[in-house]
């Protein structure tokens, strides 16, 4: 007999229609902006004071503070800093980021948005930056994997194949890990798959005593506390009496294929330099699915103060 799926809460989405009607203007974009930073009240990002003015022609910026003299807005100090977009269009990308699950690529926000394709690629790499890391070490018990991200040598041009075989080849090394009470995921690149590198992965993303489980993978061994299941003998589940529990790393594997559906389906190719930004993303929505989408949309605004990303650090070498 199968075990019944544990119930979830209903979450409430946002038609399109009532997107536009929430955010109709820049003005109004900009008071929810406002509304998710500055719960308790206006302050100053550079000096933290509430004591401020507001600037009738809003030029340079709606409010100075009357302490340190300083113009600004709710962009100073996150990800929107300097940014020509409305409000507006900020709050739609957010909308449409949060809410697909398998990533939105800059050419469809380039067209839902009426803006220019490296202007949807630059708002939509800031509005990641927005989403959360996992604070702390997770606890016990964990599911630990690796994935590898990237496309077939065969599908290379010639100039470009490595010509070092097949299989994981060419392809992103990434290491996951997903907490069963939190139902948590996180996942980064690692530069490979042997057993210092995994098990430095694990230090920095596992807490000291809690229960792992992996696949028979030998970067695994060695692990304290650890009990992997043999995927080459067709062994996915397995008892852990110990802990009544199961091993098996299929809460990872649900993952990884979220990922990969939106690698190939939706980007088609992500580089080492920007894939953990993706990464978080594809982890953020998956660790916030049981939040209404307005919610997760504030967690992501509130997660782009005290952040700054400039388009010249962004394509730099």
């Amino acid at each position: 007999m199968k075990k019944a799926r544990p119930a979830r809460p209903k979450r409430r989405g946002v038609s399109l229609v009532e997107l536009i009607e929430f955010f109709p203007d820049d003005q109004a974009a900009e008071a929810w902006f406002e509304s998710r930073r500055w719960a308790n009240g206006i302050t100053c990002p550079d000096c933290g004071s509430s004591r401020y003015s507001d600037i009738k022609d809003r030029k340079p910026m709606p409010y100075r503070c009357k302490d340190c003299r300083a113009y600004f807005s709710v962009r100073k100090g996150t990800t929107m800093q300097s940014s020509k977009l409305g409000y507006q269009t900020w709050a739609l990308a957010i909308h449409l980021i949060a809410t697909s699950v398998k990533g939105v690529s800059s050419l469809k926000l380039h067209r839902d948005l009426k803006i220019s394709q490296p202007s949807a690629w630059y708002l939509a790499q800031r509005i990641r930056e927005g989403f959360g890391e996992v604070i702390g070490k997770m606890g016990g018990p964990v599911e630990l994997d690796e994935c590898f991200v990237g496309g077939k040598e065969k599908n290379k041009h010639r100039s470009k194949r490595l010509r070092l075989g097949r299989g994981i080849v060419g392809k992103i090394v990434v290491a996951g890990v997903k907490e069963r009470t939190t139902n948590r995921v996180w996942a980064e690149v690692v530069a490979g798959t042997d057993a210092e590198t995994l098990h430095g992965f694990v230090r920095s993303r596992v807490g000291a005593g809690a229960r792992i489980y992996t696949d028979e993978h030998r970067g695994y061994q060695g692990l304290p506390n650890h009990q992997a299941v043999r995927h080459s003998v067709g062994e996915y589940v397995a008892d852990d009496p110990e802990n009544r529990s199961l091993a098996h790393t299929n809460g990872l594997e649900c993952f990884w294929s979220i990922v990969k559906r939106g690698y190939h389906g939706t980007f088609h190719h992500l580089s080492r330099k920007h894939l953990n930004r993706y990464l978080r993303a594809f982890a953020g929505r998956y660790n916030m699915r049981s939040l209404d989408a307005l919610e997760v949309m504030s967690a992501i605004a509130r997660g782009m103060e005290g952040k700054r990303l400039r388009y010249r650090d962004l394509i730099a070498e």
